[in-house]
């Protein structure tokens, strides 16, 4: 059979296993229809980790079609694996056997058979309604039992009232579920204590919509742009390569049918893209800062953002009518990869370079180095550039783990040149290739990189709301504020280390001390809530309750 009318009766069977007819399998459907296959529990289990790639806790349409062609497989006989996917794919793959569905009716005229397999009546598609009441780990995905019997009666009533249920059929997805914990129990707290302005800008739902993303940074003419050309294997609209610094904005580019620029008001204005909070940094950036739409085959993963090439001296302040560092700080926290891009030749890292780096703080776990143009020196040059390279990144990354570099030559132009480093033409066709397939796997780590970061912004959210409440607790009712506020001030160093030792904390995770301190001197300190055990213990409970019972919910539901 081709993989073709393989597909159609996928799609026929993807309506009769997906029970409430949202599009998405999750794991009650899933065990109900695979069980049909008459495959072990064991089988079935790597059949849904390799089919639930994206880790988001359900199979779509084309996941559903993927499993199903693993099922094939491990009725053949065969270990279910990923290399043996690829392989019966080149081969071609059969339909494989499913008790009550046939390859002639899909399981359409089978209303009897169906029902029986997924443990209801048949007739009129009765058999595929959603149950009364929804299996125990899908309830608690969202809201976890109601723990605080074990609290204090103080807190008991506040984290009830903040443990609102919501259908279980709303939260279909790990992102659903993230979403219904942020916006019923994380955004009230940061809109009240300010948190958006010390730390980014509230979420929307298009963040935790958006495809992962791939940030390139480098000085000027590192060949950033020319790498995306590699990457896509066709220029964007709009892209310019030279020796001169080139790429005078931001540009963000991701997928489209027809190639299109879209300015940056525009894009900062639309709801279904991750890109309102720029709106923050106002129109001297939006200026600066573009989408280009084109169909390209890894943009249909992957979104990749193109930045202008960092300045030394005063251009990098001056010139550039906004924040550039926090504008970089602001794609790198939404960011899945971060590549920092060096050539040979520019192996210095200058104070604004430095900055720049320093503003990846706390995402060292996403950064890659790509050594670039290496085929421009030879073998001997090669070695002493990269030993100068990791001792100038040793210098500005204080952490003794080490990156992951990159060595090769990215230009799709233009082959590896093998007339001064014949030796290392293999070794950059090795890195290429291990690049390339570091970029392919981003959607399968996307799911649990937004899992991490709202955990980070949460913990982030719990520090500031210690710190503000102990600043709110010293301010006095009445006489005396502006005193007050100036002492405070000047002793945040001591508050700081008084939070951590009373809640013991680690200090890494308190924000900077100077920046911190910066933004609170614009606040009138008695604007901020009183911190209750209440607001605290609501923060807790996502912490320790809401998102691990989430991610238990869509685990493999064979485990």
């Amino acid at each position: 059979m081709t993989a073709i009318a393989n597909a159609a009766t996928y799609d026929r069977w993807f309506k009769i296993a997906d029970a409430d007819m949202d599009g998405r399998l999750t794991g009650a459907d899933a065990v109900q229809f695979f069980q049909r296959s008459g495959l072990s529990r064991d089988v079935l289990a790597r059949v849904w980790d390799l089919a639930n790639s994206s880790r988001a806790g359900f199979l779509d349409r084309l996941a559903f079609h993927k499993a199903m062609d693993l099922i094939s497989i491990a009725q053949q006989g065969m270990e279910v694996t990923k290399e043996s996917y690829l392989s019966a794919l080149d081969e071609g793959i059969v339909l494989p056997t499913m008790a009550g569905l046939s390859e002639a009716n899909g399981g359409g005229g089978g209303g009897g058979g169906a029902g029986t397999a997924a443990g209801g009546g048949g007739g009129g598609g009765r058999a595929a309604a959603v149950p009364a009441s929804p299996p125990r780990r899908q309830q608690e995905g969202y809201a976890p039992p109601d723990a605080d019997a074990r609290r204090e009666a103080l807190r008991r009533s506040a984290a009830a009232s903040a443990s609102r249920k919501i259908p279980s059929r709303v939260v279909t997805s790990v992102v659903d579920g993230l979403k219904a914990i942020y916006f019923n129990k994380v955004r009230p707290l940061e809109e009240a204590f300010k948190f958006s302005s010390f730390f980014s800008a509230c979420l929307n739902e298009s963040d935790f919509e958006a495809k992962p993303s791939v940030l390139l940074m480098g000085q000027y003419s590192t060949g950033k742009t020319t790498f995306i050309k590699s990457m896509l294997g066709r220029d964007y609209p709009g892209a310019h390569i030279g020796p001169e610094p080139t790429t005078d904005r931001f540009v963000v580019v991701h997928h489209g049918l027809e190639e299109r620029r879209t300015p940056g008001n525009t894009l900062a204005v639309q709801p279904d893209k991750p890109y309102q909070g720029l709106s923050g940094f106002g129109t001297g950036f939006l200026t600066r800062f573009e989408g280009a739409q084109c169909p390209a085959k890894l943009l249909e993963e992957i979104t990749i953002v193109d930045t202008p090439g960092v300045l030394s001296g005063e251009k990098q302040r001056i010139e550039r009518q906004y924040s550039f560092i926090d504008v970089c700080e602001w794609f790198a926290a939404r960011s899945d990869l971060i590549l920092l891009l060096f050539d040979p030749f520019k192996l210095d890292i200058s104070d604004e370079m430095r900055q720049v780096i320093h503003a990846l703080r706390g995402h060292d776990d996403k950064i890659r180095v790509v050594l670039n143009k290496a085929d421009q020196v030879d073998h001997q040059q090669l070695m002493r550039v990269y030993g100068a390279l990791m001792w100038s990144l040793g210098k500005v990354f204080k952490t003794p783990e080490v990156c992951r570099v990159y060595i090769g030559s990215f230009n799709a132009d233009a082959p590896i040149n093998t007339a001064k480093n014949p030796e290392c033409a293999a070794l950059f066709q090795r890195e290429h290739e291990a690049l390339l397939e570091d970029l392919h796997d981003i959607p399968a780590r996307s799911c649990d990189r937004k899992v991490n970061e709202f955990v980070k912004r949460v913990r982030a959210l719990k520090i500031h709301m210690l710190l503000i409440g102990c600043i709110r607790k010293s301010m006095p009712s009445m006489f005396g504020r502006e005193k007050a506020q100036r002492k405070m001030l000047e002793g945040l160093p001591d508050l700081f280390y008084a939070v951590q030792r009373e809640h013991h904390l680690p200090a890494g995770d308190f924000p900077d001390l100077n920046r911190f301190r910066e933004i609170l001197s614009a606040f009138d300190f008695s604007v901020f809530p009183k911190l209750s055990d209440n607001k605290l213990a609501t923060v807790d409970s996502v912490l320790s309750e809401h998102i691990p019972a989430l991610v238990r919910a869509f685990e493999n539901p064979y485990q």
